[in-house]
């Protein structure tokens, strides 16, 4: 959602567009997540739903699909993070995505089912490429840019002939 969310503030086309792509292949990936979590959770026991740690959210969620974090964390709104500026936004954006690598990287050295593993390795691999494009409209965006210092305003917001 972040990644559609900031597309209104960006005021290149072709960044714009990324960022729809993007945004729009990122819902898929939780379509991904979710469809991994419900196969792995809807035969469970209940002794298997304890010994697992599964417990606190089934008494929540049952074996329903409630976005969160490992730690227990609900996604919330906050995730968006969407500052209305394009620099801002793209360096943060870089950031998520190497965050995803890094997680999907984590479940990667704990996991051994290849039904779970590969679509995690595709997921890993989406995100590295998602890394690169960001890195290139970051690029776009600087290189359209009157000054060369990229921090004394915001492009989407500020008339560029106070740079």
């Amino acid at each position: 959602m972040r990644y559609l969310s900031q597309r209104y503030a960006m005021p290149y086309k072709e960044c714009k567009g990324l960022l729809t792509d993007i945004g729009t292949e990122e819902l898929a990936h939780m379509e991904i997540i979710a469809a991994i979590v419900h196969q792995l959770t809807r035969n469970l026991t209940p002794e298997q739903i304890v010994e697992s740690g599964f417990g606190p959210y089934y008494i929540d969620h049952t074996t329903g699909i409630w976005p969160q974090a490992a730690g227990g964390i609900p996604f919330n709104a906050c995730e968006f993070q969407s500052k209305g500026d394009p620099i801002t936004d793209l360096v943060e954006d870089m950031a998520a995505e190497q965050k995803a690598r890094s997680t999907y990287d984590n479940i990667l050295r704990v996991v051994t089912d290849p039904e779970v593993c590969d679509p995690i390795r595709y997921l890993r691999e989406r995100e590295v490429v998602h890394f690169q494009r960001f890195g290139e409209a970051l690029r776009i965006t600087q290189d359209n840019l009157d000054s060369k210092n990229f921090y004394a305003f915001n492009p989407s917001f500020d008339v560029k002939s106070n740079c």
